[in-house]
């Protein structure tokens, strides 16, 4: 029989990590006498990221004593103690391979169900002084497990366990962690991973992503359990090619049109509604590249591609390509990319932008009209007045030619000349009260694009409207909001060259293309994110060793090297940049 051998506590602190502060529960330790184990947690116990770990379906934390002594000989040491791994339950027995999702045990005064397996992050590193933790738990198998609380109750060191019902399905700990984090992702485990009430939400959801995509493209997608993403195909080429200017249109006060074709006319890949293209440029001859990002605002599919700019009154990029570029130059392109792509369900649809957001989800308007799609869509858009109104005519054209279509126009300042209920259809600037208004169905899927702000508030309002998050996609133009789980807020610079670099410099140029900058690379760096960060590029991460994908980014032209190998290989043309080094001049979409 199984046995409790140490109940594990602590609370949160503050602890000093690589110049920074990271507040984390990860240092529990032993505690004498019963303890009182309740819904959310064990008296005397917290955690410090409750978006990764905690919660009711993650209660308790348990890991195994026989993988104390793997560990201890696997790594050479002998210095562990209980709670060395994080967990509550110190437990002799129960091991990942033989413990199923869905087992329930009595412990003391208290019943438990077994939910899902360890979710991996750069915390066990940390306190195992072991950054490659993470990586390790996962490769050999040996995660350990949470435990839901069915009956509060008290519980001691000394305690048996006493298993009173199997899991349906008879999927193990173990199994379960190797079919979301390795590349084997059977849709027949996935069918069963479902079948199990006990599984966790964010379990489910990465469970439900990754069958979705067994019936996409394929294996060339990535991991969609991690990163969330559809099924979308690799990029069409590598790098960048030479693209012919056809036209140059103006579309408001503030925003052009560029149409980008082939030099030798043949039609141009097909691109996804919402995709962007990263465009080099070089403004001054004897000076370093200017790399942007532009979402393609016209018809997917067409043989051309059209990009859609906002002169910017600082902005390097658009200023060179409204005064300098003309038709029949020459630019060079790099293939559509993008997660941010119209979902082929019959669910209605909710396109909200705020001036040039227009573009990526104006694509996808065209791509509904083109099949005269029966689906319900709204458009909602938000302006300063109809000389800043990109668009206008071609929204009202491609509106018409849908049979369910309602549409919603703010302008902030009409002018004089604005007609109310032709050109615009509110005052004022798009909020929670005027999508109240306009009775959007709880089950459409919605896709918000504008400044980060207003996203943030069009994502709040469309929760206030009945909308689950998983129906909200949002695309951000520049920096990505960084995701760095525990790390205290600090007022992060703009991004800029490394103040203190590790060394000279002499290896190939890293470009970060929304942030703007490029910089040399330095062998002192153990990975692209270090570099990052030490020039304040906004970054995503977790787990920092190849594990949790978090940190998958877009690689738009160039090649990297692994050290360590990811444990799963992301999407074609994507690069994981917590373990990765470039092998030659790289182009990152950071």
């Amino acid at each position: 029989m199984a046995t409790l051998i140490a109940v594990n506590v602590g609370l949160p602190q503050d602890v000093p990590w690589k110049g920074r502060t990271t507040r984390t529960g990860i240092w529990k330790r032993p505690v004498a006498g019963p303890r009182m184990v309740r819904r959310l947690n064990i008296d005397g116990d917290g955690q410090g990221d409750l978006g990764g770990h905690g919660g009711p379906f993650r209660a308790v934390l348990v890991y195994q004593w026989d993988s104390y002594r793997y560990w201890q000989e696997h790594l050479g040491r002998d210095d562990f103690v209980h709670g060395q791994f994080g967990e509550n339950f110190t437990v002799d027995g129960l091991p990942d391979d033989e413990v199923c999702i869905g087992d329930q045990y009595r412990i003391g005064d208290a019943l438990f169900e077994v939910t899902q397996p360890r979710v991996t992050c750069y915390r066990v590193g940390l306190r195992m002084n072991e950054p490659r933790m993470p990586a390790l738990l996962v490769a050999h198998g040996r995660p350990g497990f949470y435990l839901k609380v069915l009956a509060e109750g008290l519980v001691q060191a000394g305690d048996d366990i006493i298993k009173i019902a199997d899991g349906p399905e008879g999927m193990t700990v173990a199994d379960m962690d190797a079919l979301l984090y390795k590349a084997d992702h059977p849709q027949e485990y996935l069918e069963r991973a479902l079948r199990i009430p006990a599984l966790s939400p964010g379990w489910r959801a990465s469970m439900q992503s990754l069958l979705d995509e067994a019936h996409g493209t394929g294996a060339s997608t990535g991991n969609a359990g991690l990163t969330g993403a559809g099924a979308v195909p690799p990029p069409a080429w590598q790098g960048f090619r030479p693209l012919t200017v056809a036209a140059i249109v103006p579309e408001s006060s503030d925003v052009f049109s560029l149409v980008l074709g082939a030099p030798d006319g043949d039609p141009l890949p097909a691109s996804l509604p919402g995709q962007f293209v990263t465009v080099r440029m070089q403004p001054d001859p004897q000076g370093p590249s200017v790399i942007r990002s532009y979402s393609l605002s016209g018809q997917p599919g067409d043989a051309s591609y059209r990009i859609s700019i906002k002169q910017e009154p600082h902005g390097v990029g658009s200023a060179y390509l409204r005064r300098h570029v003309v038709v029949h130059d020459t630019l060079d392109v790099a293939a559509p990319r993008g997660t941010f792509v119209l979902g082929e369900t019959s669910a209605p649809v909710v396109l909200i932008s705020a001036g040039v957001g227009a573009t990526p989800v104006l694509a996808m308007l065209h791509s509904l009209a083109e099949r005269k799609h029966s689906r319900q869509v709204w458009w909602i858009h938000g302006a300063r007045d109809g000389a800043e109104h990109p668009f206008a005519q071609e929204v009202g054209a491609l509106l018409a030619r849908l049979p369910a279509s309602h549409r919603h126009i703010a302008y902030s300042r009409p002018r004089d000349d604005d007609r109310l209920g032709e050109d615009y259809d509110g005052v004022g600037r798009l909020s929670g009260a005027v999508l109240t208004g306009l009775d959007l169905p709880p089950e459409a899927e919605a896709y918000v694009c504008g400044p980060t702000a207003f996203m943030d508030d069009m994502t709040a309002a469309l929760v206030g409207c009945g909308l689950k998050p998983a129906r909200i996609h949002t695309e951000i133009f520049g920096s990505v909001s960084a995701i760095t789980p525990g790390v205290l807020p600090t007022d992060a610079p703009a991004p800029h060259a490394p103040a203190s670099p590790p060394g000279p410099g002499t290896g190939p140029s890293v470009s970060f293309a929304r942030s703007g900058l490029t910089v040399p690379w330095d062998s002192g760096y153990g990975a692209l994110l270090d570099l990052a960060e030490a020039c304040d590029v906004p970054v995503r991460w977790s787990c920092r060793s190849g594990v949790c994908h978090t940190c998958e980014t877009a690689l738009v032209s160039g090649r990297v090297d692994y050290s360590p190998d990811p444990i799963d290989a992301p999407a074609d043309g994507n690069v994981l940049i917590c373990c990765s080094r470039p092998h030659q001049d790289v182009i990152l979409d950071l």
